[in-house]
């Protein structure tokens, strides 16, 4: 008769459980929601400095053509300068970043702001050609801040909340604009030109300390989702967030270390150019409402005075920071419900679920439709209110009217701009302050080309024909929202395909 066999202790314990059972999947980043937002929130101080260090500058230019005994062409000239390097610098010191760090190149540009605002703040007055120097260090200092504000959020945040983390960043650039006119306004009247500087010296300065002191190191090829303590240099001073890092193995997927990558060669991407090409028309619509609203506002209502033309300002900034908002919100609704839409259609076709940690392996997943689909409702509103803007003008009408339309203007630019920006960081996360470098330098060479022509325009044809014609540049965004879409699946394969060859 068989004897049943008793298993033994060692057979009755039951089999290690697999790593993957073990080990859950790590996640893209280390920081909780509420640091993540806190992190956001430090760099939006930091780009703020870009379009205050332009728009501060506006009211003083009257001041410093008696000052410095020059023309208003030739004080103009510092503006083009400034522009100029607005666009070029970042290609620099954004890709930089991409490579060496986020911490160091922000301290880097805001050392480099401060100290040529000192230099600004004490200029002998037969001194042109060192304002005109100094104007371009200004620039590129702070015009950096931006790109590399967009690679922190590429290092930190997946796509579906990237939406909101860069709504909140962009209302910090998006301020400067809207006070940066009064601030300059109320300190060249009180207490002289200089002043100018000097705040945005100790504004800068202020900014510096606050980084080192807070902001964490996120590229990802130094700490990869933030559990790798880096150097001491990209460490900060007090660690209020990711206080529970510990010194982990790298990431395999994470990429080692890369030689220098132009960021020009971005620009050979096709969906990557007609995404810069819808960004680029939509700031120099909206530029071309904002730069001269000082003269056709002081031209058409006279009763305005420099202070109160200074607050007008304020409008159309003000819808700017609320188009942000909504929209970053509107971004991770719309990736979540489009997300949802394809894991069930995924489910249905018997395919895994499974994406990658920052959702970008999954290439069947239409990221151009979830970030594009809704923004020809913007696009289509502002060709109405930029026109609508431009015959209240012409005519007069009460000051309201075209106030009312600037806050609309502000607000359907952003909603058109911001989906573009994030889609593009979204395409390329690894080279977010590149690709954000080579969309201010689109955006800002049509912009400066606009700004240069709208006053021409005006004399030529009259404000409400001048603005009809920006619209239509509004209009030709169309077209090119529903190419990105078209075509951006094949390109992401094309790219993925080439990255892995």
């Amino acid at each position: 008769m068989d004897r049943k066999e008793t298993p033994s202790p060692v057979d009755a314990t039951p089999p290690p459980a697999s790593s993957k059972e073990v080990e859950p999947p790590r996640p893209f980043s280390i920081y909780t929601r509420n640091e993540k937002w806190m992190i956001v929130s430090l760099i939006a101080f930091a780009g703020l400095f870009s379009p205050l260090t332009a728009n501060i500058y506006f009211p003083a230019i009257p001041t410093l053509v008696q000052e410095f005994h020059k023309s208003t062409e030739l004080i103009n000239l510092t503006v083009t300068m400034y522009i100029i390097f607005q666009g070029l610098a970042p290609m620099l010191w954004g890709t930089l970043s991409d490579q060496w760090g986020r911490r160091p190149i922000y301290m880097a540009c805001l050392f480099v702001l401060a100290m040529s605002c000192v230099g600004l703040a004490l200029v002998p007055t037969n001194a042109y050609w060192l304002l005109m120097l100094l104007r371009c260090f200004q620039a590129a200092g702070s015009a950096s801040t931006i790109a590399i504000g967009a690679g922190v959020i590429g290092d930190i945040s997946t796509r579906a909340e990237r939406g909101g983390f860069y709504g909140l960043f962009t209302m910090g650039p998006l301020v400067g604009p809207a006070i940066g006119p009064v601030i300059g306004g109320l300190l060249a009247g009180h207490l002289g030109w200089r002043s100018i500087f000097w705040f945005l010296c100790i504004a800068a300065s202020v900014c510096f300390i606050i980084l080192v002191l807070f902001l964490p190191e996120t590229l990802r090829l130094l700490v990869g989702d933030g559990s790798i303590r880096p150097p001491l240099i990209y460490r900060p001073i007090i660690p209020i967030v990711g206080r529970k890092v510990h010194q982990q193995r790298p990431d395999p997927a994470e990429e080692t270390r890369k030689k220098f990558q132009n960021p020009l060669l971005l620009l050979i991407q096709i969906d990557i150019l007609n995404l810069l090409c819808i960004s680029a028309l939509a700031c120099a619509v909206f530029y071309s409402v904002l730069a001269p609203i000082s003269t056709l506002l002081m031209e058409t209502y006279p009763f305005l005075d420099e202070t109160k033309i200074g607050l007008c300002f304020l409008g159309i900034g003000f819808g700017m920071v609320i188009g942000s908002s909504i929209t970053g919100r509107f971004l991770d609704r719309q990736y979540a419900a489009i997300k949802a839409q394809h894991l069930k259609k995924r489910r249905n076709s018997g395919t895994s679920e499974t994406e990658g940690g920052n959702n970008d392996v999954d290439l069947s997943f239409p990221i151009e439709r979830a970030r594009l689909q809704w923004i020809p409702i913007p696009i289509l509103l502002m060709v109405g209110c930029s026109a609508g803007y431009g015959w209240c003008i012409q005519k007069g009408v009460n000051l309201a009217a075209p106030l009312i339309l600037q806050v609309l203007v502000g607000l359907l630019a952003i909603s058109a701009m911001n989906p573009v920006q994030t889609l593009m960081i979204d395409l390329v996360p690894k080279q977010s302050s590149s690709v954000t470098a080579c969309n201010n330098l689109v955006r800002c060479t049509l912009s400066a080309v606009i700004v240069a022509l709208v006053d021409v325009i005006i004399q030529a044809v009259g404000t409400g024909w001048t603005y009809v014609i920006m619209s239509g540049m509004s209009l030709a965004c169309l077209p090119l929202v529903f190419v990105a879409i078209k075509i951006g699946p094949r390109c992401r394969e094309k790219r993925r395909n080439a990255t892995h060859s």
